[in-house]
């Protein structure tokens, strides 16, 4: 089958998440202080375990979508909606904007591609 442009900026878009979400998980290990304000309580491991978590969903979904895979579009939505609900709730407990601020604009940005009529055809679900 081939690939449609649109789906191929959706896996672009899931890659760059993947990559995202490892160093946000790198950071909440505390191996990479440089990326944000040095905090001695930049460690958590719940924070760490959930982004990790989430970097192998992005990957995953990478995979789905440049097979254009036709659930991978009902799964993108989910997962998409998912992270942004997880960085609420990081801003909300105490993180900074400056911890998740790429993942909130490149996820809004996906959202609102995914609906997109011309991405929603390429995976037929018109």
């Amino acid at each position: 089958m081939e690939r449609p442009i649109g789906v191929t900026i959706l896996a672009i878009g899931a890659a760059l998440l993947a990559v995202v979400n490892g160093l946000i998980t790198l950071r909440f290990l505390g191996f990479l202080p440089f990326l944000g304000p040095l905090d001695v309580r930049i460690f958590n491991l719940w924070y760490a375990l959930l982004y990790g978590l989430l970097t192998y969903v992005w990957a995953w979904l990478t995979g789905m979508l440049w097979n254009v895979n036709p659930q991978a579009w009902l799964f993108l939505a989910v997962i998409v909606v998912f992270n942004l609900c997880i960085d609420f709730v990081v801003l909300v407990t105490g993180g900074t904007w400056y911890d998740i601020n790429v993942s909130v604009i490149l996820n809004g940005l996906l959202l609102v591609y995914l609906m997109l009529p011309g991405v929603r055809s390429a995976f037929g679900t018109d």
